[in-house]
């Protein structure tokens, strides 16, 4: 990056992008270069910038090399390779002095700037020479760059063949025609280019115990680890690949190895309202039911969803944001639909909010979004986003759940006997025996004589019996008030990091995880040291509202325009009003660490 003094080495820390038209096939090349690094032991990410349209318009792909693990978005590109003629002209712009460009020999570039370094590649020539069928060489032809990058910084030819191989999932002929134009551009780079650059990778072992995964396929994977059973979904950019994963997924982990039972199904619905009601009609049954879409489908979904509040029924919905209003950015990022969620549907309603950082916290809360929506009794909302969800993240692998899956109070035949005989022979669906606001249910199956009970989501009292008498209406609704006291104690722990002699506090949540770690060691860099405090999940819990109180100042850091999670802690927290300092921006893109430093900064001078 830009801090580098000229004339130093730089080795494991810079940015590469990879310019190239939506289409014409680069993700291959790209994906090679992410894992090829991956393998080699360096810390890597990789953020694809891509159009909502099939093919034809620019699309950019992001890998950030990070000897320190710095997984965040860098403003500016130290390496870029401009496939795309039309848009050199902002590549150049983006390129930190001493940076390089690798483009095309063919393509002519009007305004070269003196403190960059340019290196052409025969790319025409080399796939000519390759014998490539004519049919593919648009395709493979990204292959070329991935050789000659791999000579200049010394990207291991091994490593790239080992990636290869991952990605074409050892078929061979394909293996071998994509390495073939590889080391063939490799070594028309040893033999025709003098190398000026300062730029170079070196074998590390930072990604042991780490594999490389998007946080929707991490989403499914958790989500049948922890037992679902049911899933509907309609498509939407970002959230399709989620249940393409449970598709891809179900058959491996799903499938029982004696019958050939496949215990977990999956439906693409006709849209987004069938795809909520059929996920809250199983989850009423007694599946383990979930659903993913991002925001415009999760707002055609918000009457079912009031519905499964007050009648109750668990039920898990995955929303991968993207940026609104309206149709919006369909492929970029934010996290715009936090205010949404909280009031979702009209009157007075509740709804479990989680926040996952990282793909292993995907994982994570695949399966414990699950137990948290049985427990409670009601819809929990993962607040996932594009960055997180469709983008590449090294992680941990993935851990089995610690321990069983947690259904809530269920009552079959048995239980519900054994409670007739403890409570007087009464059973009322919507009774708050246990004080805690959480009534039992039992679920179609049961075939005890007493188990049955009507749903509606019309007013109803303790035993499911139709009315609008106004006090049975207010007790229910302070029930459901009680219930959502007691569901803190289920929440996620927030994660805090503190700082001997912390200046100020920072709150945050999601993607933006990583980029606020980065910033905060930048801050410390500057005498400027803060505690941090990453909320997982509404409703919050006393230490959130600790953590605030201690500060003067609280930066609650966010992907959307109008700090909607600072507008929520503000009507949660009002004492502390005052000290809590608006720090969200929303362009699409993932944030980065110097933009949220140099946010806090500014504010910190007006103290």
């Amino acid at each position: 990056m830009s801090e580098h003094p000229d004339g130093k080495p730089i080795v494991n820390d810079f940015c590469i992008t990879i310019s190239t038209i939506n289409g014409s096939g680069s993700a291959t090349a790209n994906n090679t270069l992410l894992r090829a690094l991956f393998k080699m032991g360096i810390p890597v990410s990789g953020k694809n910038i891509f159009p909502s349209n099939i093919q034809g318009l620019p699309t950019w792909y992001t890998i950030r090399v990070s000897k320190d693990g710095y997984l965040g978005r860098v403003e500016k590109d130290d390496v870029v390779i401009a496939m795309n003629p039309a848009t050199i002209a902002h590549e150049l712009e983006s390129l930190v002095p001493g940076g390089i460009l690798l483009f095309p020999d063919d393509v002519t570039i009007s305004q070269a700037r003196e403190d960059v370094i340019l290196y052409p590649m025969p790319v025409k020539k080399l796939i000519r020479e390759s014998e490539t069928p004519p049919m593919l060489r648009d395709y493979i032809a990204n292959m070329v760059y991935v050789g000659v990058l791999a000579f200049l910084l010394g990207i291991d030819l091994k490593a790239i063949r080992e990636a290869l191989s991952s990605h074409f999932k050892g078929k061979e002929k394909a293996i071998a025609s994509n390495f073939t134009v590889v080391q063939a551009a490799a070594d028309w780079a040893a033999q025709n280019i003098t190398k000026t650059d300062r730029y170079s990778v070196q074998p590390m072992d930072k990604t042991k115990g780490y594999v490389m995964s998007d946080g929707n396929t991490a989403a499914a994977i958790g989500a049948l680890y922890g037992g679902l059973q049911f899933s509907a979904w309609y498509p939407i950019t970002p959230a399709t690949s989620l249940a393409e994963s449970l598709n891809e997924w179900v058959p491996q982990l799903r499938k029982d190895a004696k019958t050939g039972k496949i215990s977990c199904a999956v439906v693409q619905s006709e849209d987004e309202l069938a795809a909520i009601g059929m996920t809250i009609g199983a989850g009423w049954a007694g599946l383990r039911a979930m659903t993913s879409t991002s925001g415009p489908g999760l707002s055609l979904m918000t009457e079912y969803l009031g519905t499964a509040y007050y009648a109750e029924v668990p039920v898990v919905v995955w929303d991968v944001q993207r940026v609104g209003p309206s149709t919006g950015l369909p492929t970029r990022t934010g996290q715009g639909d936090i205010t949404m969620v909280n009031f979702l549907s009209h009157g007075d309603t509740q709804y479990i909010q989680l926040f996952p950082a990282s793909v292993n916290e995907c994982f994570e809360f695949g399966w414990k979004a699950l137990d948290i929506a049985e427990r409670l009794q009601t819809p929990v909302i993962v607040m996932s986003d594009l960055d997180l969800g469709m983008n590449q993240w090294m992680t941990p692998k993935f851990e089995f759940p610690d321990k069983p899956m947690d259904r809530g109070k269920i009552l079959w035949e048995e239980d519900l006997q054994k409670f007739l005989d403890a409570h007087n022979g009464e059973f009322g669906r919507y009774v708050d025996y246990d004080g805690d606001g959480i009534p039992y249910r039992t679920l179609m199956g049961n075939r005890h004589p007493q188990s049955s009970y009507f749903t509606r989501g019309t007013g109803h009292d303790e035993y499911a019996r139709y009315t609008e008498d106004p006090e049975t209406w207010e007790r229910g609704m302070k029930r459901l008030t009680k219930k959502f006291e007691t569901a803190k104690k289920f929440m996620p722990n927030p994660e805090i990091l503190t700082t001997p002699g912390a200046k100020f506090g920072i709150l945050s949540i999601g993607s933006c995880d990583p980029a606020v770690r980065e910033a905060r060691d930048l801050l410390l860099d500057m005498d400027q040291p803060s505690d941090y405090l990453r909320l997982r999940a509404l409703p919050i819990t006393d230490e959130v509202k600790d953590f605030i109180a201690k500060y003067d100042r609280v930066y609650v850091v966010e992907m959307n325009r109008d700090g909607q999670l600072c507008q929520l802690l503000s009507l949660e927290v009002p004492t502390c009003v005052s000290s809590l300092r608006k720090v969200a921006h929303l362009d699409g893109l993932p944030l980065s660490a110097r933009w949220i430093k140099d946010a806090i900064l500014s504010q910190e001078k007006e103290n």
